[in-house]
């Protein structure tokens, strides 16, 4: 036999069975053909990739081109992810509770079965093979609906969907068996004829795709319901999605989906599908060029609408629900505690350490914490003994499962109750009421913004020996000359730490903030006080000029001061928003100057008192000449030139803090009562102490602040990532009040689903507003108080810039630069339609608009 056809045969001998499968190559795997390791089927339009890939690897930067790489930490999967993206994300995982770990993965291959099902098969020794994963499209089923099977075919659609199709019929597709992730055209919802539901599973870990601890569906009657899977009994969070309700539900929807504005409108549509069939939402993209968006079911329990910015190279979180990360049960493991500002951190509580450190590091902490020292606990005739003594651990919201003791009716008997059984880890006494805990403790939180979060004081069982000193044995008498040199030593340092203070006091600086801002070329600084200064410009704070959120404000006059007085903030640091508010005012306003905005002078930082100090404003604030009565019964109304140099000077303010400052500044509480007027009733923009900062390359931010009741965007209710347009929204409502002179009736908003009434709901201003506008009778709605004295073009020119502000979709609103241009004159407009909601309203209160 000629050596070259030996050769051959020798190959054909050692080859194994799989390789007479055609490599597959482009969007699709037909029969006969085999992907394996190293190989990927493309979407068409490049946008997605199906392969094999190992987590452990592309955690650490792999590129998704070369996920051949081997660990011994994590086993392999068949995976569907972003091909263009350089963050390796996975959007589909098909054996997730199965990871093939094989010491030669080079004989794991995904092909079409003879029976037609798509299946991963792991070829071992002998040639036998063993089936990892299938489809389960079983052949009786194809053989009944007369399907040929060797026509099948695995199709990567551009949607990211993993199709397998025969003779042109869908016979299994990736988007009914979601993992942690619904990508745009998925169907998420429910077949009301064969009980199937879609359902999102969250991930173990970062490096792990497996089954987490959380999961979500849309149940029958009962929406869409978030719990954790160990206890399907506790649902943590719910959103009903009923018919009667998807009219409150789709109009959330489709202003979280509308995303940031350089995307020019990337979401096209929600869809709601209730039938008799099925029960589903579906949102789609503009197109397939659009920027990649994915709604999430993270590993810490909470659902998140994530984008890519390609100008950070990161997945941005611009919206989650429940807002509070702390709030899915367990989300940092037992004996942990959960503090959500200024983002979610998770940390061991006293004398605990985490469990796994490897874990952690991935975002796995199921595990949570265990004790540094066991608890010394026996038992002897039915009762415990006990060494065992208990910290305190103040401001935390109790953990979960607690069992009341009714006969401890003191603190001392809580305590001992607790120290008779060996499985109590916790107790808290409050109000008179005694409560223990047993096994581990779930979900203790930082009480931030629980009201008496001073009383919230739990109670943790230690070992007595993390706290006692251990008693050396043999006592040595001290050493003369040491206990000399260190006495001299210790006096010397304090000697210089009082002369760096009187130092420090001499110059009046404050090491904590050191600020300055520019304005149009000119450098200035804001001042540091002394809080003996403050104290002494005030009088002891004996002119009060009003209360803000966490402090008051007060009449001051600075011995060197060039104006008529100042108006010192006293913030109350007790509450920690009050820290919050100081850090805020200062990082915002204090950058920054403009005619309509309140000057701030300086501030004061020394140990516990934070003080703001402003220019004084002599008129005081907007609504104090709104809507207030004088002292004869009459309204102080302004005129009409006034009001209307009001409206355009604040709207220059918000145009600047949006659009001309360095960062985006969103102040997010915009009302009259933030809106003072000097001495010409010229307007300044103050209270910047939910004031939020935005770079220009992304435009939302999260924040757990809320603005006032009656000022607040739509999207802004439902914990979506703000932008500007929510001071556009807020801006719009102080337009309406501005033009009638009267509230908005702030708590009847059409949000506010407590209003039984329809008729309240058409006495809603902004509906009567609108209305008024499109039927040409604005002149009805102008504050009466006026006696008809004010030009209609202006009103006319005001409502139409207001009704534009408050639309529904922020998308639709203007932008503070084209709201000022109208106010000039610069621009025109026509009337803006009715906002979706408020339509929806007054269509079912029987109201044509």
């Amino acid at each position: 036999m000629p050596p070259l056809h030996i050769l051959l045969g020798l190959l054909l001998l050692l080859t194994p069975p799989w390789c007479s499968y055609a490599a597959a190559n482009g969007d699709k795997l037909t029969a006969g053909q085999a992907l394996a390791v190293g190989s990927k089927l493309v979407s068409r339009n490049g946008k997605f990739a199906l392969g094999f890939f190992q987590p452990a690897a592309a955690a650490g930067s792999i590129s998704k081109s070369s996920h051949n790489a081997t660990s011994p930490r994590s086993g392999w999967y068949l995976g569907i992810w972003f091909n263009k993206i350089p963050v390796f994300t996975t959007v589909w995982v098909a054996n997730r509770e199965e990871p093939i770990i094989h010491h030669n993965i080079n004989l794991t291959q995904l092909k079409i079965a003879s029976d037609g099902n798509l299946v991963i098969v792991v070829t071992h020794a002998g040639n036998t093979e063993s089936i990892v994963w299938s489809t389960h499209i079983f052949n009786n089923w194809t053989q009944s609906n007369g399907l040929n099977t060797t026509t099948s075919a695995a199709l990567l659609l551009n949607t990211g969907n993993l199709a397998l199709i025969s003779e042109h019929k869908m016979l299994w597709q990736s988007f009914d068996y979601p993992t942690d992730l619904l990508l745009p055209t998925a169907k998420f919802g429910r077949n009301k004829i064969t009980g199937f539901s879609h359902q999102l599973i969250s991930k173990k870990s970062l490096i792990d795709p497996g089954v987490g601890s959380y999961s979500i569906e849309l149940q029958d009657t009962n929406g869409f319901i978030l719990k954790r899977r160990n206890n399907p009994s506790m649902v943590y969070w719910r959103y009903a999605s009923s018919t009667i309700l998807s009219l409150n539900l789709l109009p959330v929807l489709k202003s979280l989906l509308y995303l940031d504005p350089q995307t020019k409108g990337l979401v096209d549509d929600v869809n709601y599908v209730d039938d008799n069939k099925e029960e589903y939402y579906m949102y789609t993209l503009r197109d397939e060029s659009s920027p990649s968006a994915f709604v999430l079911l993270d590993i810490s329990g909470q659902i998140k609408l994530n984008l890519w910015s390609q100008a950070n190279k990161s997945w941005q979180t611009i919206y989650a629900q429940p807002d509070n990360p702390c709030d899915p049960p367990a989300t940092c493991g037992p004996f942990t505690i959960c503090s959500s500002k200024p983002h979610q951190s998770c940390d061991c509580m006293e004398n605990f350490s985490q469990k796994s450190p490897y874990d952690w590091e991935f975002d796995d902490r199921t595990g949570g914490c265990i004790r540094n020292t066991p608890l010394h606990c026996t038992h002897e005739r039915n009762t415990a003994s006990s060494t065992d003594i208990f910290h305190p651990t103040s401001q935390v919201q109790y953990p979960y499962n607690s069992q009341s003791i009714v006969s401890a009716t003191t603190q001392r008997k809580c305590e001992e109750a607790c120290l008779s059984s060996c499985s109590c880890t916790a107790y808290s006494y409050n109000n008179r009421r005694c409560s223990v805990w047993n096994g581990e403790l779930l979900n203790v939180i930082l009480a931030e913004g629980i009201d008496n979060a001073g009383e919230h004081v739990l109670y943790l069982r230690l070992a007595a020996k993390d706290f006692l000193p251990i008693l050396r044995k043999n006592k040595r008498k001290p050493n003369l000359r040491v206990v000399t040199a260190a006495s001299i030593i210790g006096f010397g340092l304090l000697m210089f730490t009082l002369l760096l203070l009187i130092w420090s006091n001499k110059f009046k600086r404050c090491s904590l903030l050191s600020i300055s801002y520019d304005n149009q070329g000119s450098a200035g600084g804001i001042i540091a006080f002394r809080y003996t200064d403050l104290v002494r410009a005030t009088k002891n704070f004996s002119e009060k000029l009003g209360g803000v959120g966490f402090g008051c404000v007060y009449k001051g006059l600075l011995s060197d001061s060039k104006t008529s007085g100042v108006a010192v903030k006293r913030l109350d640091v007790a509450h920690q928003a009050g820290e919050k508010q100081f850090r805020a005012e200062v990082s915002s306003i204090g950058l920054i100057q403009h005619i309509n905005l309140v000057k701030l002078i300086g501030f004061c930082c020394e140990g516990d008192h934070r003080l703001l100090v402003y220019e004084h404003i002599v008129n005081g604030s907007l609504d104090s000449h709104l809507f207030k009565v004088s002292n004869n019964g009459d309204v102080a109304a302004l005129n009409w030139n006034t009001r209307y140099q009001i409206t355009l000077g604040v709207a220059r303010g918000l145009s600047y803090l949006h659009q001309s400052c360095r960062e985006c500044i969103i102040h997010c509480d915009i009302k009259p009562e933030n809106i003072l007027v000097d001495g010409s009733f010229l307007p300044k923009v103050a209270d910047f102490g939910l004031a939020a900062c935005v770079g220009r390359d992304f435009s939302r931010i999260l924040t757990s602040f809320r603005g006032t009741t009656g000022y607040l965007a739509p999207e802004w209710l439902s914990g979506v990532a703000i932008m500007p347009k929510v001071d556009v929204y807020a801006f719009g409502m102080v337009l309406l009040e501005i033009i009638s002179g009267r509230r908005n009736s702030a708590h009847e908003t059409p949000y506010n689903t407590s209003t039984n009434s329809s008729n309240q709901h058409v006495e809603y201003f902004p509906i009567q507003a609108i209305n008024k506008l499109h039927s040409g009778d604005v002149k009805s709605l102008v504050d009466p108080w006026l006696n008809g004295e004010f030009s209609l073009e202006e009103a006319e020119r005001v409502c139409k810039v207001a009704c534009w502000c408050i639309q529904d979709n922020e998308f639709d609103r203007p932008t503070m630069g084209e709201v000022v241009r109208v106010l000039e004159g610069l621009q025109e407009i026509d009337a803006p339609s009715m906002p979706g909601l408020l339509a929806a309203i007054t269509k079912q209160s029987g109201v044509a608009t």
